[in-house]
């Protein structure tokens, strides 16, 4: 089952694009919401079993902080896909390779801690994807690329993280380095709900419905604890 909801929500992101077509309103509102969730899942869940997992505690950090640079180098070729802002000019039809390369990559790493983790982590991350999807398929179809090349683009994204699920529970590499590997996981989801949180204020206002959709996915993490 943990396969199926990763892949869809991707699908379901898709669909809402093809039969919806949200407001960019609405897909700010979903990106405050799951950016919210996964800070707070991270927080509450993954932070606290890194480092209840081993000694030294600075190892753990540095970890962090790495995923975190990692995550700031990623973006430079996804131009911000993965918190739901792709800056990229479309006039140019070529296929973005780096971008659908950078994606992949990280949607496969997101999938690694999964298998070790409570059911929060894969809720969150299916969150975070349905907005994501919503962002990468309305640039897909305004670059005007076949439908062939969106479908095959998309459904390569949604199989990346049950990739990373099943050789995070089964290569003897990533078994053995869990604690660290999640701990690299934990920088990234740090990084990208934050800039998240930040990207979807508009001139710093306070906003009270991005308010909201804030603090559900807040208390939703606390309340499932």
């Amino acid at each position: 089952m943990t396969y199926l909801f990763l892949i869809l929500a991707v699908l379901l992101g898709a669909l809402l694009v093809y039969i919806l077509k949200p407001s960019n309103k609405i897909v700010r509102l979903l990106l405050a919401f799951s950016g919210a969730y996964l800070l707070s899942v991270t927080i509450l869940h993954l932070l606290p079993e890194v480092y209840a997992a081993t000694t030294p505690y600075k190892k753990v950090g540095i970890f962090i902080l790495i995923g975190i640079i990692l995550q700031s180098v990623l973006e430079s070729f996804s131009k911000g896909a993965e918190h739901g802002h792709i800056h990229m000019h479309t006039e140019n039809n070529s296929f973005p390779k780096l971008l659908f390369a950078s994606l992949c990559l990280h949607a496969f790493s997101e999938g690694l801690p999964i298998h070790n983790a409570d059911d929060n982590l894969l809720w969150a991350i299916v969150v975070h994807k349905i907005p994501i999807a919503i962002v990468l398929t309305t640039f897909l179809i305004h670059t005007k690329y076949t439908k062939k090349i969106t479908f095959s683009f998309l459904l390569v994204f949604a199989l990346m993280s049950p990739l990373g699920v099943i050789l995070g529970d089964k290569i003897p590499f990533f078994t053995t380095y869990t604690t660290e590997i999640t701990a690299l996981i934990v920088g990234v989801f740090l990084h990208i709900s934050t800039i998240i949180l930040f990207e979807t204020s508009e001139n710093h206002k306070f906003n009270l419905q991005k308010f909201i959709a804030i603090l559900f996915g807040v208390l939703l993490t606390i309340f499932t604890l």
